[in-house]
């Protein structure tokens, strides 16, 4: 049982896990971050701290981002998508925001990257 607020709770479209994607983004500069996974009591804890705070699918437990790292982040507002099937956390990251070490987890594969010139 979760402490979130029945009316955030009501708009969530969770997966079949009960979780939903959050995509973590640094509030000044736009820079997408990182991507973790939020449950009812995840977001409550988030929106309650100002730290961002998942659920491990891999260690089934919560988690705060820099708790043991020191790659701490501290929340500065927390948005649903018109779905209700996504969250977006912008941040103030401290250091990385990868586990690798990098400041987020899109820097190491680039795919695909198309000139905008005409």
């Amino acid at each position: 049982m979760s402490d979130l607020d029945p009316a955030i709770a009501r708009r969530l479209k969770r997966n079949e896990q009960g979780l939903v994607p959050a995509i973590v983004q640094q509030h000044d500069t736009g820079e997408v971050l990182m991507l973790g996974w939020m449950d009812d009591e995840a977001l409550h804890r988030t929106l309650s701290t100002g730290r961002s705070t998942f659920w491990s699918r891999s260690r089934q437990e919560y988690w705060v981002k820099g708790e043991t790292s020191g790659h701490r982040q501290h929340v500065r507002e927390v948005r649903l998508d018109c779905d209700g099937d996504t969250l977006l956390v912008k941040v103030d990251q401290e250091g990385a925001a990868c586990h690798t070490g990098d400041r987020t987890c899109f820097d190491a594969d680039l795919l695909s990257a198309r000139s905008t010139d005409g």
